[in-house]
């Protein structure tokens, strides 16, 4: 590169290096320096970041059009910084715009340019594929933050850490085996049940215990690194570790961490707590050896592996890219914060009542502090105020609530705190005959019990002292909090009366509750729900949405991870109602892809999406409109939910959902489109929102368009009239199955083997192979029980020769109506539609198959399967 050109580019580098050092306050930011890579004395990076636990990034900057500012990036790549002896394997070049050289005050201009920029990576990759980002000086300080560590090292990490993790329990199954009491004490502990999954999550915590001990040990001279405490020539490791770990509890702190931890290992003798001291140390040294700061939650991405009860819990974990996203979106439409200021930062109040592994607690965290940071403040200020004061998470695992408390404590591990606003809420039967069904306590009054166990180190709460939950019940006030930011459980609360394995009801069966304290608490929550926007069909996801609805203040914003059913669903329409006429501001996101693409948490196969608003003072009206975004994919890594979120926060959607067929206002990563947003109505709370997972935003315009009436279909001018009715209008849905046979619902009839002179034939089956024709064949028959055929006869007047798909999937299956040539009863996925006249069976069976009648069957449904949309009912 020509020397002239070179020099032009020092002043907006060194402006630059000075911009970010305000932004980055824990990093070192050097621009333009020299000696600053080993065995390089004279090379001159343009600015290089670094920092004691993370990866070095460089920058490397030119004036535009910049073609040789990837390659010189690239260069960088497998040099060794001076700070840490650490490789570069991350590099960012960024182009400065034209007539930037000519400024004269350099330092105001580069605040106020709009760079372009992209991530190399020293493996080939590149982000974005194509093209550049676009942002500011603060964007690009976000950027740096989330690349100088990078995902691939988080997950290596992530997957020692559970390579240990089942080493050692492998160990201490057989251990429990031989000393039955070692399981019985340490599920005691963990007040979960003696399965395998309680002393997993044991090994996790020790293992988690020992990552976070040399930690410790770099910054506090009274504690010793672990190869000095069980190491091979150490005779008794178990007493070593525990006098360390005590002295850590009573001069440096860290209950959350270490007080279950080294109970854990108290129960075991001193041979077998040497065996897996020695696996836990070797997974503690593998996964310091990756690099990779534990702040980035690597025991609660396994979590979610261990938990007992997950069935019947329904948690799943909010994965750390999904998380981040939601909490970038969430933050941002909080108003009338001055995020330079610590005293108004501190005051602000961030609770999630279902808080699993503390994922969205410490997302909130991390970008709260990153705004505190980039107008010019230090994080580690806000430590001790986040963990007392500002986070509120609720749970009713005390295992959960101990990752929680070691997730957030890990963030500045060298600032000390007292009691934390960290609480495992009683659930169940309580000591005094009563039940109490945990966070959910909190829609009747503004303090709930925390769980009664004055023994139990799970309980502690606190960083500076041995306090124990019964010591502190949780006071949340209705109408206080700033955010709150939930990913809920979604497990139902309806009666399942032929339900096996003692199970009635799946929301209160977790930690082998008996049935009759099941519906106890089930009859608890519908009290206590009486008059919010609860539904027993929409589960439990409803209640907490009701619940951080009571906790936000006026302008505090509401943001939960939800099934996508709560856009469509039936049962959710109170919600729905509750979001139009409360908040202003919404955002919903969703995803378009399918399979495991379609969700933001791991693992739950259904589709979900991300409902964010701000909640407004009741006396101003809203505009009862949201922007609606569709990802065609699930962000991956941090960097891709931080441009999503980005464009989420920023981009001026001007496409409506009424406008007619022209698709979206598309959002970008580069060159690459990567979702779509529309400004879409949601005053119809009732019937539904159809808009969300879209691939394509016109075909959303288009059912909108011919649910009201209308055919505007894409390159017409104008829309065409079409005569739309709701089907309720001209005929109604028949009876679930369930009440032709179930006894427990006094079901008539018995459903036998098919006959062709059946007097009671039914379409009961989705043998999807021979049902690929409009007339379909009945393929069972039903019998009347004795002593009910008054009761049979009324129920068969039900029936018709017509059949709704109710788990219709696109993808697989070809039909959404089915046609019988005699009145046949309705299965459990063919429910009948009576029809007051006749004619009228053949034309719905035609519409409800032809392009327009899928259409709006489509935009009807909830679209939480795979492919797949039980719907609502359909317009006709």
């Amino acid at each position: 590169m020509p020397t002239e050109a070179r020099q032009a580019e020092v002043s907006p580098n060194i402006s630059l290096g000075r911009i970010l050092r305000g932004m980055l306050p824990s990093y070192t930011v050097r621009a333009e320096n020299t000696g600053v890579i080993v065995g390089e004395a004279a090379l001159q990076p343009d600015v290089l970041i670094t920092s004691i636990d993370r990866a070095p990034v460089v920058v490397e900057a030119k004036y535009l059009p910049a073609i040789s500012v990837e390659d010189q990036a690239i260069g960088r790549f497998g040099l060794t910084v001076v700070d840490g002896r650490k490789r570069i394997e991350t590099a960012i070049a960024l182009r400065y715009p034209e007539g930037l050289q000519s400024e004269d005050d350099m330092d105001a201009a580069v605040t106020n340019v709009r760079l372009t920029f992209a991530v190399l990576y020293e493996n080939g990759e590149r982000f974005p594929n194509t093209g550049w980002l676009e942002g500011s000086c603060e964007d690009l300080a976000d950027m740096i933050r989330l690349v100088s560590t990078q995902e691939r090292a988080v997950v290596d990490a992530s997957d020692l850490l559970e390579l240990g993790i089942d080493t050692a329990t492998e160990r201490l199954n057989e251990i429990a085996e031989l000393r039955p009491r070692v399981g019985t004490d340490i599920s005691a502990l963990l007040n979960i049940s003696n399965v395998e999954q309680s002393r997993r999550m044991a090994c996790a915590i020790i293992a988690n215990a020992m990552v976070f001990h040399d930690r410790v040990a770099t910054m506090h001279e009274g504690v010793k690194p672990l190869n000095l405490l069980c190491g091979s020539e150490t005779e008794y490791p178990q007493t070593e570790l525990l006098d360390s770990w005590l002295y850590i509890l009573n001069e440096v702190n860290y209950w959350p961490i270490f007080a279950i931890a080294r109970d854990i290992l108290s129960v075991l003798s001193s041979f077998d707590a040497a065996r897996i001291i020695q696996i836990s140390r070797q997974t503690s040294a593998n996964v310091s050896a990756t690099g990779v700061n534990i702040a980035h939650d690597l025991t609660g991405r396994l979590f979610q592996r261990l938990i007992s009860d997950r069935k019947y819990l329904a948690t799943f974990y909010t994965l750390p890219p999904s998380a981040s996203l939601l909490a970038r979106v969430a933050i941002s439409k909080i108003q009338g914060t001055d995020w330079g200021d610590v005293e108004t930062v501190k005051k602000l109040r961030v609770g999630d009542f279902a808080c699993g592994t503390g994922a969205l607690l410490a997302a909130a965290y991390e970008q709260i502090s990153n705004r505190f940071e980039s107008a010019g403040g230090n994080s580690e200020d806000l430590h001790r105020d986040a963990m007392e004061e500002m986070f509120y998470g609720c749970d009713v695992m005390p295992s959960a609530v101990h990752i929680t408390g070691a997730t957030l404590s890990s963030v500045h591990p060298s600032v000390a705190f007292g009691r934390s606003r960290l609480y495992t809420l009683a659930w169940g039967r309580q000591p005094g005959g009563d039940v109490a069904i945990g966070s959910l306590e909190l829609l009747r009054s503004s303090t709930a019990r925390s769980f009664v166990n004055m023994s139990n180190p799970a309980m502690r709460t606190g960083s500076a002292g041995q306090e124990t939950a019964t010591q502190i019940n949780a006071h949340i006030r209705d109408e206080s909090f700033d955010l709150v930011i939930m990913n809920p459980p979604y497990t139902s609360n309806t009666k399942h009366y032929d339900a096996e394995d003692g199970v009635v009801y799946a929301a209160f069966a977790a930690f082998g509750a008996p049935v009759e304290d099941q519906e106890e608490m089930s009859n608890r929550l519908i009290r206590l729900a009486k008059g919010s926007c609860y539904h027993g069909h929409a589960g439990l996801g409803s209640v907490f949405a009701e619940l951080g609805h009571r906790k936000l203040k006026v302008g505090g914003v509401l943001a939960l991870v939800l099934s996508f059913s709560a856009t469509n669903g039936p049962a959710w329409k109170k919600f729905r109602r509750l979001i139009n006429d409360h908040y202003e501001d919404v955002t919903i996101l969703s995803i378009a892809g399918n399979g495991s693409e379609m969700s933001f948490s791991a693992d739950t196969g259904i589709a979900e999406c991300l409902v964010i608003g701000r909640k407004t003072d009741g006396t101003k009206v809203p505009k009862k409109r949201a922007v609606s975004i569709s990802s065609k994919f699930r962000p991956q890594d941090l960097a891709q939910a931080y441009v999503l979120s980005n464009s989420a926060e920023a981009t001026a959607t001007n496409r409506r959902l009424e406008h007619g067929p022209f698709g979206g206002d598309a959002i970008e990563i580069g060159d690459q489109i990567v979702a779509e947003s529309l400004d879409v109505p949601i005053s119809q709370s009732d019937t539904g929102w159809g808009f969300g997972r879209l691939s394509d935003a016109s075909v959303a315009q288009c059912a909108h368009a011919i649910s009201t009436g209308e055919m505007w279909l894409p390159r017409h001018r104008d829309p065409s009239g079409i005569p739309i009715v709701n089907l309720g209008v001209v005929g109604k849905r028949g009876l679930d199955s369930q009440l032709f046979i179930s006894p427990a619902h006094k079901g008539p009839f018995r459903k036998i083997s098919p006959s062709q002179t059946a007097t009671y034939p039914t379409l009961w089956n989705h043998a999807w192979a021979k049902e690929k024709k409009i007339v379909c064949e009945p393929d069972w028959q039903l019998e009347v029980r004795t002593g009910m055929e008054e009761h049979a006869t009324n129920l068969w007047s039900t029936t018709s020769r017509i059949h709704l798909n109710s788990e219709f999937t696109f993808g697989s299956q070809a039909l959404a109506v089915a046609f019988t040539d005699d009145v046949s009863a309705g299965g459990r996925v063919w429910p009948n539609v009576q029809f007051d006249d006749d004619r009228y069976d053949y034309a719905f069976a035609l519409w409800g198959n032809s392009t327009l009648g899928l259409l709006l069957y489509w935009w009807n449904a909830n679209r939480t399967q795979s492919g797949a949309s039980p719907p609502a009912p359909c317009a006709t």
